[in-house]
């Protein structure tokens, strides 16, 4: 149970940060959905980060709970997938074809390059390479 409640106060923090970061962003978000794209890079950066830095055996381990509470609750909470994919079928509905292909290609390339990029940086830091998935992750595949 006590696993849950970390997810779950991450989850909120998250969802609150998108929400300030997107009301940040809107002014900036008229073709193209800057401000889920800039969620999703930064939440992609942050989950690569720390789920690398913070990897048993390592030199910044951190307990499983604060790796729930981070990874899933408010990476979970923060990134926006869901919105992506509405956004993006908003665009194509709307017949902006071109400008929804430009939002799934900067999305996935620059979320991919921002998960890389933290996964990088953080295993410099800590001489660890091992995968960035939490425990409850690998035991799902």
């Amino acid at each position: 149970m006590i696993p849950t409640l970390y997810i779950a106060l991450g989850g909120a923090l998250g969802s609150v940060a998108r929400y300030w970061v997107a009301v940040w962003a809107a002014p900036y978000s008229r073709g193209l959905p800057f401000g889920t794209i800039g969620i999703n890079i930064l939440g992609s950066f942050a989950i690569g980060f720390f789920g690398t830095l913070t990897t048993t055996p390592g030199r910044y381990a951190v307990p499983e709970t604060a790796r729930l509470f981070f990874m899933v609750g408010i990476c979970g909470g923060f990134t926006t997938f869901s919105s992506f994919s509405l956004q993006t079928l908003d665009l194509l509905r709307g017949g902006a074809a071109g400008r929804a292909m430009a939002n799934i290609v900067l999305s996935v390339a620059l979320c991919l390059a921002g998960v890389a990029l933290g996964h990088s940086s953080a295993a410099r830091l800590s001489g660890s390479v091992r995968v960035a998935q939490t425990v409850v992750e690998e035991e799902a595949s």
